[in-house]
């Protein structure tokens, strides 16, 4: 068996935050063992941003770009269920296993309920699963992420356990100074979600302005981020 037929081709699950960006650092460190032939990102299509985080497409898009990886979207609408989520996830999941790779790459850390979940999803699929911060401590990776030379911004805050004021801050040490010892530095647990525009696994830095802050749903609370050519 040559080199080449040793390494694996996986598939990225990407959120386009700060988790997915060291998950992806760790990976793309064990060049002779893996190959990321994809990301994968989940995008509502109604509102044309990544599901959860509330990022735009376009700056989704420039981050694939940046890291010179392809993207494959799972696009979703807004009232989508559970269910319907899980089935066009399926659908496009399945043609990459068909196609090219049969493990997805997801960067949750401690939460076990979640990782049944995706490990029994890949399971149906006859996939398999890799967490490479799993279990890893999240302040440690906190600071990790930042002394690396990443940045990232707040892109939603979870106003019922964090002030909306975190929205739009940059993730840094000041950021992590700040928050209440009851907040995951991470944000594991949902408090926060973020943008990552820039460190070492990234080409060139992705630029972006601010953009109107606003509450969804009486709790949520969204930064938009804007690409500097969208003036």
């Amino acid at each position: 068996m040559t080199n080449t037929e040793k390494i694996q081709k996986i598939i990225f699950c990407w959120s386009s935050g700060k988790d997915s960006a060291l998950a992806l650092y760790e990976i793309l460190k064990e060049t002779n063992k893996y190959s990321v032939v994809s990301l994968l990102t989940t995008v509502t299509e109604d509102y044309d941003r990544v599901s959860m985080h509330g990022v735009r497409n376009k700056l989704l898009e420039k981050q694939s770009e940046s890291l010179g990886i392809p993207l494959r979207k799972v696009v979703i609408h807004k009232n989508s269920t559970n269910e319907d989520y899980e089935k066009e996830m399926g659908i496009v999941l399945q043609d990459f296993k068909e196609q090219v790779a049969s493990t997805v790459v997801f960067g949750d850390i401690f939460l076990e309920d979640l990782r049944k979940y995706r490990e029994d999803n890949m399971a149906k699929l006859g996939m398999s699963a890799i967490f490479p911060l799993w279990k890893k401590d999240t302040a440690t990776l906190a600071q990790s992420f930042v002394e690396s030379g990443f940045k990232a911004i707040i892109s939603c805050v979870d106003t019922k356990v964090l002030d909306s004021s975190f929205a739009g801050r940059e993730y840094d040490k000041k950021f992590l100074s700040d928050l209440p010892s009851s907040v995951d530095p991470c944000g594991e647990n949902g408090e926060f979600h973020t943008f990552a525009y820039a460190g070492p696994i990234f080409k060139k830095q992705i630029n972006l302005k601010k953009g109107e802050i606003v509450l969804r749903d009486e709790r949520f609370c969204f930064c938009d981020l804007i690409p500097l050519e969208e003036r």
